[in-house]
């Protein structure tokens, strides 16, 4: 089996998920992703008629984001036409699975030079029919009967609940988020892989990142109103199925602490990521310096009834494959979908704060759901290579109980 090596890593900026507020809501999400797409090739000076295939995750693939936005946005990257693509969904885990896949597919020795990662316009998948993005499907009675899987922001709380984290808590990690965020953007951290974006007329559409809001308090944090108590007890059909019945199916005594809300949990945006994986032998024979090699891969599956519960096992699964242990891993990116994950990830892995999200996570800076996990790959490699230090794991939580997770070491 031959290694996976990470030549390259780049960006979008994330832009506000909001229709008319957000600097990329106004752009094709086939241009967001190909705007990556080319800025690797450019500056690799990819052949790109070499590549085997461009792999990209996206959570809600209808109308523009349909049709297997993945070759559509080669095409519009200018790729050559023998550069095939494909598209995937594992809900948030969307983009690391991509990634996770190049590697299998170059380490296999199937594949000489893949390009993968993931886009989101979270503007765009607003303005769809609710139930072309729910991840509930209340028709499915039997299924329902055997997995009763609620909304992810109940999902949180309930974790929440069940495992002691308090208000305090997941406030004290939000916060925490903003302040690393802010530290990063004012002192360039992200600079290395971000690539702006512009309209078709060449006008520009947004070069910075956009959600995070550095002034955030936990004083304002403190107000802020839970956000998924309003919707527990909303009826979902003619028959009154809620959210509160859901987990009373699976968890009948449990009475629900609601913590999360806006400010704690993953902010709503626009954005696309990918990386560039080669072969040693490929890389060598076309002048590809690596940056990283991947060690291992994993995906796993664990509670639906929890949905967020799975990093922790990728994260073991992927740490045993790779015959290592936690304390070889010098930095961490654990999806902030809600405060509530990263916390339990650190207590249970017993992790170091100071060594997960360095430069933030999604609470400051935003998920665009199909892309974040080759977004935060990027992040991961590039504060590795800031720090000078060796090894990192990536992992994120993805609706129905799923977690993929990709452990990389610096060459």
């Amino acid at each position: 089996m031959t290694e996976a090596w990470i030549i390259d890593v780049a960006r979008t900026p994330r832009g506000v998920g909001k229709v008319g507020k957000g600097g990329l809501s106004a752009v094709h999400p086939q241009r967001i992703l190909s705007t990556v797409l080319k800025a690797l090739a450019a500056r690799n000076h990819l052949a790109t008629a070499d590549i085997d295939d461009v792999i990209a995750g996206c959570g809600t693939q209808f109308g523009k984001q349909g049709a297997c936005i993945a070759r559509m946005a080669a095409l519009d990257a200018g790729y050559d036409v023998r550069a095939s693509g494909v598209s995937l969904d594992r809900f948030c885990g969307s983009g690391l699975t991509a990634a996770n896949f190049a590697a299998m597919g170059i380490m296999s020795g199937a594949q000489d030079l893949v390009v993968a990662g993931g886009v989101e316009s979270m503007s765009y998948g607003s303005t769809l029919p609710r139930a072309a993005g729910a991840t509930l499907d209340s028709g499915n009675t039997h299924l329902r009967a055997i997995h009763p899987q609620p909304h992810q922001g109940i999902c949180g709380d309930l974790i929440a609940t069940l495992e002691g984290f308090n208000r305090e808590d997941v406030d004290a990690l939000a916060f925490e988020s903003q302040q690393r965020a802010a530290h990063a953007i004012t002192n360039g951290h992200f600079d290395k892989s971000l690539v702006p974006v512009f309209h078709d007329d060449g006008s520009p559409a947004l070069d910075r990142e956009e959600y995070p809001r550095a002034g955030t308090t936990l004083e304002g944090l403190a107000a802020l109103k839970p956000a998924f108590a309003a919707i527990y007890e909303v009826p979902l059909d003619e028959e009154g199925l809620s959210f509160r019945k859901l987990v009373e199916q699976a968890y009948p005594d449990v009475k629900i602490d609601h913590v999360h809300h806006a400010g704690n949990s993953s902010g709503v945006v626009d954005g696309a990521g990918a990386v560039v994986m080669a072969s040693p032998q490929y890389a060598m024979a076309h002048g590809l310096k690596p940056r990283a090699r991947v060690r291992a891969v994993a995906t796993a599956g664990d509670s639906p009834e929890l949905m967020l519960n799975a990093p922790v096992p990728a994260a073991r699964k992927a740490l045993a494959k790779a015959g290592m242990s936690l304390s070889d891993i010098d930095l961490f990116e654990i999806n902030e979908a809600f405060a509530v994950v990263p916390l339990k990830f650190m207590r249970d892995l017993d992790i170091d704060p100071a060594i997960v999200n360095v430069n933030g996570g999604a609470i400051a800076l935003g998920h665009p759901i199909g892309a974040t996990g080759a977004i935060i790959l990027g992040t991961l490699l590039d504060e590795l290579e800031r720090r000078d230090l060796a090894t990192g794991l990536v992992t994120l939580c993805a609706a129905g109980g799923m977690a993929p997770a990709m452990i990389i070491e610096r060459i």
